[in-house]
């Protein structure tokens, strides 16, 4: 069964989403994290992807005291990203309760410190961020867009102990046009042992069905929420498959 992963991406502590990582398209759908992430709670998830998108444009974790609000106030699995950039910045995360953490510029730009992390804090804690725009890897919040192509930075990473990446296509995320089927099928014939969690397009249980149904594990999903397109009794029924 493919695991259902709400996302909440922070700025200025609170709940936003924006369209394609453009910043200019910030929508706030509520002012309280916390509230959200119980609710989800409340229906069965399990597992929380949270955001820090003031730290993906700063280079350095900033929302950190949301991230400790929610893991200490509920029982979810939090993997958190934006901004990580150095050993400080997971000591923080992870003292503030993430459970893992997501990196994504820093795995462009400074190879060999994200090295370093998986050596330490083991791959089951560690997850490639392999965010793509026409199958390039974008980094910085998704501001820039690296000359890295996504197979061979999947493949280099795996040989260095990655074992687990979020893959969010850019041109899909917060369109609710659907995710990229097609990539994620690619991406998992190719690494077959790689976890991956598809991200970006979501726009119905429908489509959630379509990666289970591609054997895609994990799938990350924020706006089809907000919108209203996902209920929470869908999401709850969804678990009691």
């Amino acid at each position: 069964m493919i695991q259902l992963i709400p996302a909440i991406d922070l700025i200025d502590g609170k709940c936003v989403r924006l369209s394609k990582g453009d910043y200019d398209t910030k929508k706030i759908y509520n002012e309280n994290p916390l509230e959200v992430a119980l609710e989800f709670e409340a229906h069965g998830i399990q597992r929380l992807h949270l955001v820090d998108l003031d730290g993906a444009k700063a280079g350095r974790i900033i929302n950190h005291k949301v991230l400790e609000t929610i893991a200490s106030k509920t029982g979810l699995v939090i993997d958190f990203g934006g901004g990580l950039k150095t050993s400080e910045d997971l000591r923080i995360a992870f003292e503030s309760g993430a459970s893992m953490v997501t990196g994504g510029s820093i795995a462009v730009k400074n190879p060999d410190e994200f090295t370093g992390w998986v050596q330490k804090y083991g791959s089951g804690k560690i997850i490639l961020g392999s965010d793509v725009k026409d199958r390039k890897i974008a980094v910085s919040g998704w501001l820039e867009t690296s000359n890295l192509e996504l197979f061979p930075f999947l493949e280099d990473y795996m040989a260095k102990g990655i074992t687990q990446t979020i893959c969010t296509d850019i041109s899909k995320d917060g369109m609710l046009e659907g995710p990229s089927l097609e990539l994620y099928e690619e991406i998992q014939a190719r690494f077959p042992s790689l976890f991956l969690i598809a991200s970006g397009g979501v726009s119905s249980m429908d489509d959630i069905e379509k990666l289970h149904q591609a054997g895609v594990p994990a799938v990350i999903f924020g706006k089809a929420i907000y919108e209203g397109r996902i209920s929470m009794a869908e999401i709850e029924r969804f678990h009691t498959y």
